[in-house]
């Protein structure tokens, strides 16, 4: 059987002709043998195909098939393909999918402790962040994860610090919250603390997020300025009140025999541009937040800017703190309290 010149170019023969001397002969199966990965892996997440996590990706993974020559080919999907969260976290665990970027405060249904960073109104800005998360309590979160026995990268992904968003008024009081139908993830942190607030927390996966601020089955929901633009959440929604009252970013999670499948050269690789494009999309996701108001703006939003005293205050009298001081235990509060100041 001979090959096609109007199939394969000149120059992929050129690169084959190396291996194919060595075979017993030149047919077709041999060329497709060459040009095929090793190790072919999904990476699935719930953001826009736009969002800086993606875009970092996929030069994350271009450079890991050429550092690995060609040996592993990572695969991107992004926007829910695969499934919620939900059920994304299952195929990790399961080997459905090999890498999948998850927020710490929805892997909590399964390592209680990742959701710890989200503790409402604890972290004042981004260096507090990246001390704890570079620190000692993203050690301590990684060390729960893998007593899950799944494998988590060094580096936490941004998410960003999340904002109140109404189609009904601006959030300026913790008051403003009563009653108030607010989308929050598959998370008890979240419904919790939205509870303490006295408003009215739904959860829902966030690939039904648009519909349900469409159909207003909620007034609102609560995300980072990066992901309310890529999402285009201000098309459905008419305030945005800053409250930033909770910093949120994804471990990227790898299932343990996929990982351990790859040999130890290609591990350091594959993480070692795993954490570098994570550091690079941090950069890029704190630079949209930060100038993303104007452009939302521009749209129609309407922000404001609350005093987040009294919402910090409001959770220590309702007894949120306290309450979630006894669920992660005295260590890892401890911890958090290092970083973030006194909360209970």
């Amino acid at each position: 059987m001979t090959i096609s010149t109007r199939t394969i170019s000149r120059r992929t023969l050129l690169k084959s002709s190396a291996a194919a001397t060595m075979m017993a002969g030149i047919g077709a199966p041999l060329v497709a043998r060459a040009q095929q990965a090793e190790f072919v892996y999904k990476f699935a997440n719930n953001l826009p195909d736009t969002h800086p996590i993606n875009v970092r990706s996929r030069e994350m993974s271009a450079a890991i098939k050429q550092e690995t020559n060609g040996r592993v080919d990572i695969q991107i999907f992004p926007s829910s393909q695969l499934g919620s969260d939900t059920d994304m976290l299952s195929q990790i665990r399961s080997g459905g999918v090999e890498f999948f970027t998850l927020s710490g405060l929805i892997l909590a249904t399964l390592v209680p402790a990742a959701s710890i960073n989200g503790i409402g109104f604890a972290f004042p800005d981004y260096p507090a962040v990246w001390k704890a998360m570079d620190g000692d309590l993203g050690a301590y979160i990684r060390a729960q994860i893998t007593k899950a026995n799944l494998v988590v990268m060094e580096k936490i992904w941004d998410n960003g610090f999340r904002q109140t968003t109404s189609s009904t008024k601006p959030i300026n009081t913790p008051e403003d919250y009563k009653g108030f139908k607010i989308r929050v993830p598959v998370s008890p942190l979240w419904t919790s603390m939205f509870k303490a607030f006295d408003a009215a927390p739904a959860s829902i996966n966030f690939n039904e997020v648009y519909s349900a601020l469409q159909t207003k089955i909620v007034e609102g929901q609560e995300n980072p300025l990066a992901l309310i633009s890529t999402a285009k959440l201000y098309e459905v929604q008419k305030y945005c009140s800053l409250t930033n009252h909770m910093w949120d970013g994804y471990w990227f999670l790898a299932n343990r025999r996929a990982w351990e499948r790859l040999p130890e050269d290609v591990r350091t690789i594959v993480a070692k541009n795993i954490n570098g494009a994570g550091m690079k999309a941090r950069e890029d996701t704190e630079k949209l937040n930060a100038n993303l108001q104007t452009e939302l703006a521009a749209k129609g939003f309407t922000f404001n800017q609350p005093d987040l005293k009294p919402f910090r205050e409001k959770l220590r009298q309702a007894g949120f703190y306290a309450e979630w001081k006894a669920k992660y235990g005295d260590e890892a509060w401890a911890i958090l309290e290092k970083n973030a100041g006194k909360l209970t």
